[in-house]
C-alpha cells in the first residue's frame, strides 16, 4: 500500500473506529449508570427491618425493608446510589430507631428482589410509588433522603410529594453534566437516554433541604453538588466534609448530622 493510501485510509479507520466507540458507548451506558442491578439478592436481605413489597403504577414490584418509627416521629425514605443494596444499612436503621425514627429503604426496578429494568422513567415511578406506600402505611412525617443516583430520584419525588424535608448526600447538578465531564469527546447530550436533570427540578423543591457532600468526590465533584445547592431556595444547608470522596462518607459523623437535621423538624 502506497504512502498516498495510507494516508487517505487514516482519517477513515479513525472514524469508524470513533463511531464505533460512540455506538458501544451508547448501547451499554444502562449497564454503566445501573450496576447493581446485576447483583443478586443477598441472603442477609432481611437482615433489618421488615421485608415488603411495593407495587409500582406501571405494574411492577419493589423489595424494600421498612423499620416503623414511634408515632409522633418522621419516617426517612431512603434512595439509595446506583451501585449499592438495601441491606448494608441496617447500621442506618439501628441508629434512626434508637431516636425512634423509620426507615424505609427500597431496591429499584430491576435491582435486587424488584422487578422490572432501570431507567429514569421508572426510577421516578419507583420514587412516587414508594412514598405513596410509606405515606399509607404510616401518618409519620415523611423525609426524602437521596444518595449519589438516588439524589435525582429525591428531587423529583419532593417536588411531587408533601416530603417533610429533603437530604441529598452526593448530589449531582445532572447525569448529563457528569456525562459530559467524564465523557468530552462524545456527543453526550444526543447520546444520553436517562439525564436526569435534577437542575431543572431542584427549584420546585421548596422543603427544607440539606446537602452533604465529600469534599475530595472525584465521581461527583462537589462542584456539581454545589451548583445544585445554589439553584435550590431556601431553607437550605450544605454540609462539606474534607478529607471524604464519594464512597467513605457513611460515619459516625453523618449518621448523626441526619439526625440532627431530621429531630429539628419538629
Amino acid at each position: 500500500m502506497g504512502a498516498t493510501k495510507v494516508l487517505v485510509m487514516l482519517p477513515l479507520v479513525a472514524t469508524f473506529a470513533y463511531a464505533s466507540l460512540v455506538g458501544l458507548t451508547y448501547v451499554s451506558q444502562r449497564a454503566l449508570l445501573y450496576p447493581g442491578a446485576r447483583l443478586t439478592l443477598a441472603p442477609e436481605s432481611a437482615s433489618w427491618g421488615e421485608s415488603v413489597k411495593i407495587r409500582t403504577p406501571d405494574g411492577e414490584t419493589l423489595h424494600g425493608l421498612y423499620s416503623q418509627g414511634k408515632p409522633d416521629m418522621p419516617s426517612v425514605l431512603f434512595f439509595l446510589g446506583n451501585a449499592d443494596r438495601v441491606s448494608n444499612y441496617g447500621f442506618f436503621a439501628r441508629a434512626l430507631a434508637s431516636r425512634g425514627v423509620g426507615l424505609l429503604a427500597i431496591s429499584y426496578r430491576g435491582y435486587p428482589g424488584s422487578t422490572g429494568t432501570p431507567s429514569e422513567a421508572g426510577l421516578l415511578i419507583d420514587g412516587i410509588a414508594a412514598f405513596d406506600w410509606l405515606s399509607a402505611r404510616s401518618e409519620n412525617e415523611i423525609v426524602v433522603l437521596g444518595q449519589s443516583l438516588g439524589s435525582g430520584v429525591a428531587v423529583n419525588t419532593a417536588r411531587q410529594r408533601p416530603a417533610a424535608a429533603v437530604i441529598l448526600v452526593s448530589a449531582y447538578l445532572s447525569v448529563l453534566s457528569l456525562a459530559q465531564m467524564h465523557y468530552p469527546f462524545f456527543p453526550v447530550g444526543l447520546l444520553i437516554k436517562d439525564p436526569f436533570r435534577s437542575d431543572l427540578r431542584i427549584a420546585q423543591v421548596t422543603q427544607p433541604k440539606l446537602f452533604i457532600h465529600g469534599r475530595r468526590d472525584t465521581i461527583i465533584p462537589l462542584s456539581s453538588g454545589e451548583a445544585l445547592y445554589d439553584l435550590a431556595s431556601e431553607p437550605k444547608q450544605m454540609l462539606i466534609y474534607d478529607g471524604f470522596g464519594h464512597n467513605d462518607l457513611w460515619d459516625a459523623r453523618m449518621v448523626h448530622d441526619i439526625l440532627r437535621f431530621v429531630e429539628a423538624l419538629k
